[in-house]
């Protein structure tokens, strides 16, 4: 785990927003501002979705990330990578060490074949960023893909299978992520109850963003 801390001051942020347990948040980042991702209580998933403003169409891309960098997991100093192969921002500051990109939003599918068929019905990342698409506009159903998992453990078997263990993350720690270009940010502050995660308890998270 590679663990850089920042010199950015909460009070000097431009803007400051709690994300309520299990709820989504979808803002605009301009290119050159630093946003920080902020696991108020610990132990919390947060599952983010990048996209350029100016083409939504152009959006976070997990395989061009991950090859591009050549290690599966995200920490300071990666780039993540659009579909079209362009930077969309850069990981400056991480106090955790490690970010999963690799298990995906939990869904109504995933939580019947994973855990149960009356789990279906259970809130889940995948219907946050449905919500958060609709009230907006700007996004759509075609829009939801492969999001990173902020906080989240999911360690790589050795038979290459994924598995979801207690997260690695505590209370203070976070990300901070400088945009390379105008962004929109899509996030499910994750309400899974059904795997360690969230250590069975989803809680809040706090976005920080400075100029």
């Amino acid at each position: 785990m590679h663990i850089i801390e920042s010199q950015r001051a909460p009070e000097q942020a431009v803007f400051r927003h709690v994300i309520p347990a299990g709820e989504p948040y979808l803002f605009n980042l301009s290119a050159g501002q630093t946003v920080r991702l902020l696991d108020l209580e610990g132990n919390q998933a947060i599952d983010t979705l990048f996209y350029s403003a100016a083409n939504p169409r152009e959006r976070y891309d997990p395989q061009r990330t991950l090859r591009r960098q050549n290690r599966a997991y995200l920490g300071a100093g990666s780039v993540l990578y659009s579909n079209l192969g362009r930077a969309l921002a850069t990981i400056v500051a991480d106090t955790c060490g490690r970010h999963d990109t690799l298990g995906g939003a939990c869904a109504q599918e995933s939580n019947t074949v994973r855990y149960a068929l009356e789990k279906r019905y259970m809130h889940s990342c995948r219907d946050n960023f449905l919500c958060a698409c609709l009230h907006d506009g700007r996004l759509n159903k075609r829009d939801i893909g492969a999001n990173i998992n902020f906080f989240m453990n999911v360690p790589v078997t050795p038979e290459g299978g994924l598995t979801f263990e207690d997260g690695i993350s505590a209370a203070g720690k976070y990300v901070e992520l400088c945009a390379e270009q105008d962004l929109i940010v899509l996030i499910s502050n994750c309400p899974q109850l059904n795997n360690p995660c969230n250590g069975w308890n989803p809680t809040a998270a706090e976005v920080l963003v400075w100029d």
